[in-house]
């Protein structure tokens, strides 16, 4: 059962204008464009790198980190990094906010998204987090010695899984309690003193005048819906990523204290990263 967080206000309006309309075509025409020719070249190099390097991609995964650097530029959206993605062996978290932390994530690093299963079979998405390498799991614990196999697996190699330990977006005014059952992999005799978990905080920032939850994707809000609007906005605001110091899993008697110290973290990058000046 998917778990979607929900609000006792109601999100905000968005009325859309004839200019608006003019750059839902000219941004959603070269976005398309950016991401499935983008997702082109990675299938076809992919098509090399796979029977080189097998589970290793030391490619294509640079496809992806220019696609949605420049996918912000496309937006018109403020790409802003704070700190620097850890080196080594090791997992991501961060809160979560809409798809565009997607972007966000990937834009300053080369990662592997940890996602639910039932994303494999959305049109478009699916495709594209399927080619870009994503872990799909099943939430079952009857599932957690296969999922450890596949978190060694992808971490002994150097790939940098990242999940939202939320386990659902919000209006990204806040963060949720962390859930803890995928922190419980990391605990694997072979990783628990081999890797670290970074905490990462993504920050939105919304257009001067907008909602504050101008960018925030929860509750029964559908995905195109909140594509147009975003992509239908005349005025755009900025994506802050603060990464915070990797946390050695072997510094932790468990999943439980580690996921605790995780949030805290990104709690508090979360609720005090000022947006730098224009």
């Amino acid at each position: 059962m998917t778990t979607t967080w929900d609000s006792d206000q109601p999100p905000p309006r968005f009325r859309l204008t004839p200019l608006g309309l003019l750059l839902l075509l000219l941004r959603g025409l070269a976005l398309a464009v950016l991401v499935f020719g983008g997702l082109l070249i990675l299938l076809l190099l992919r098509l090399i790198e796979q029977p080189l390097y097998g589970v290793q991609r030391p490619v294509t995964p640079f496809i992806t980190q220019f696609v949605c650097r420049t996918a912000f530029r496309l937006l018109g959206m403020r790409f802003i990094q704070r700190g620097a993605p850890m080196e080594g062996r090791g997992a991501v978290v961060a809160n979560h906010t809409s798809w565009l932390d997607i972007f966000a994530l990937n834009a300053a690093k080369r990662i592997y998204f940890v996602s639910k299963s039932e994303v494999a079979g959305w049109p478009g998405i699916g495709w594209l987090a399927r080619a870009t390498g994503t872990v799909f799991i099943r939430r079952d614990r009857a599932e957690a010695r296969n999922q450890t196999d596949i978190f060694r697996t992808r971490l002994m190699a150097g790939h940098k899984l990242l999940f939202f330990p939320e386990g659902t977006s919000t209006d990204g005014l806040q963060v949720l309690t962390f859930k803890t059952t995928l922190f419980e992999a990391f605990f694997d005799p072979a990783l628990r003193d081999q890797i670290a978990v970074q905490p990462v905080s993504v920050i939105y920032h919304p257009p001067a005048g907008a909602d504050p939850r101008f960018y925030g994707w929860w509750g029964d809000m559908s995905f195109g819906s909140h594509l147009l609007t975003t992509l239908a906005a005349p005025r755009q605001g900025a994506v802050e990523v603060i990464y915070h110091a990797p946390l050695p899993v072997a510094d932790f008697a468990g999943r439980k204290d580690l996921a605790r110290a995780c949030e805290a973290q990104v709690r508090a990058g979360h609720s005090g990263a000022p947006l730098k000046p224009q």
